[in-house]
């Protein structure tokens, strides 16, 4: 977890190694690049795992599953969430859906096995599963960029949808706890704490820097200069830092990009509408930073404005603010869902 890096473990080759990485709290991937990827080494893109237990734990306590309560779950992976959740409940009050055939099928398989046999449907998660509906709960394992009203028109009026929430900003969720409206027309509530899972494969997103860059680095930039840190800013440690975990919400229609070379990490600000872009490199030795700008948008500026409003909140963290989707759109707040940061539309 400390290094970002993934090691190869064979169940059959090293099982004593292979067990101590199965109980460890830590994610274990189960599959690379939508399964094209072939050898015994990482590939480029985890696309299936095994998410961390701590994780799994805590999603799972805000569920709040209730007996003989009925739970859809979006992304089915090696199936030890839906096992959990059978074993509370009984396999007949679990539905799971999962993208990915050969997931869906190695899942069914293991769960019938172990004597929970759970409905997995291999389809689109995205469309939940009507056909099973109503729910008490949907519990999602996939980090969405849009969570979409079909799993709220699914759960009971008064259940709950508990799914990792982001913005385009960075691979960074915030577990949103969301209870469905006592007349089953949107659903609201804030944010648990933040994660970071693999996105919904019809969500991902990349960027092309040579879009931003035709002529190369620094193409026709301003240059100005910054007294922010790498460490005030949360770019060091995003998952813990209460800025970096806010910061897509308070910062709209942009994607930041870093890399950390010894003590300097260099940071990427891409506009998602046009061409803006912004760049510097962060020193842990230099109080400041020389900063790099182009396009209609001065977005480090904007970056930097965030900061501080954040920072005149009192540093908040996510579970001050909250997320509110209905049919037609979807709201982010602070502290009060009156008091709306933005609003998106399908």
């Amino acid at each position: 977890m400390d290094t970002g890096t993934s090691v190869r473990v064979s169940r059959r080759d090293a099982p004593e190694a292979w067990h101590t990485y199965a109980d460890a709290d830590v994610p274990v991937v189960t599959q690379w690049d939508d399964g094209a990827h072939t050898g015994p080494g990482p590939g480029r893109l985890s696309t299936s795992s095994a998410s961390m237990p701590s994780v799994v734990a805590r999603m799972l306590r805000d569920l709040a599953v209730r007996p003989d309560g009925r739970v859809l779950e979006i992304g089915t992976g090696t199936g030890w969430n839906a096992a959990l959740l059978s074993h509370r409940l009984g396999a007949a009050n679990v539905v799971s859906v999962e993208i990915d055939p050969a997931v869906a099928d190695a899942a069914r398989a293991r769960l019938a096995a172990f004597g929970f046999p759970v409905e997995v449907v291999t389809g689109d998660g995205l469309l939940g599963h009507p056909a099973g509906a109503p729910y008490d709960r949907v519990i999602v394992t996939a980090g969405v960029r849009r969570l979409p009203y079909a799993w709220v028109r699914q759960t009971r009026p008064g259940g709950r949808v508990v799914a990792p929430w982001g913005t385009r900003f960075s691979n960074v969720d915030c577990v949103a706890d969301l209870a469905v409206a006592a007349d089953g027309r949107g659903a609201s509530g804030t944010f648990t704490g933040t994660v970071e899972f693999m996105k919904i494969r019809s969500q991902r997103h990349r960027i092309d820097q040579a879009a931003y860059l035709p002529a190369g680095f620094p193409g026709d930039a301003v240059t100005s200069t910054t007294g922010l840190t790498a460490t005030e800013l949360g770019l060091a440690d995003r998952l813990r830092h209460p800025f970096a975990a806010v910061a897509g919400l308070l910062l709209d229609g942009c994607t930041l990009l870093t890399d950390r070379r010894g003590t300097a990490l260099s940071a990427w600000l891409y506009g998602l509408t046009d061409q803006s872009w912004a760049a510097t490199v962060l020193h842990d030795d230099s109080p400041e930073s020389t900063v790099y700008q182009s396009g209609p948008r001065r977005l480090w500026d904007e970056l930097t404005a965030a900061y501080g409003r954040w920072t005149a909140w009192g540093r908040p963290g996510p579970t001050r603010f909250g997320l509110t989707v209905t049919e037609t759109a979807t709201a982010t707040w602070f502290d009060d869902p009156a008091n709306v940061l933005r609003v998106s539309r399908p």
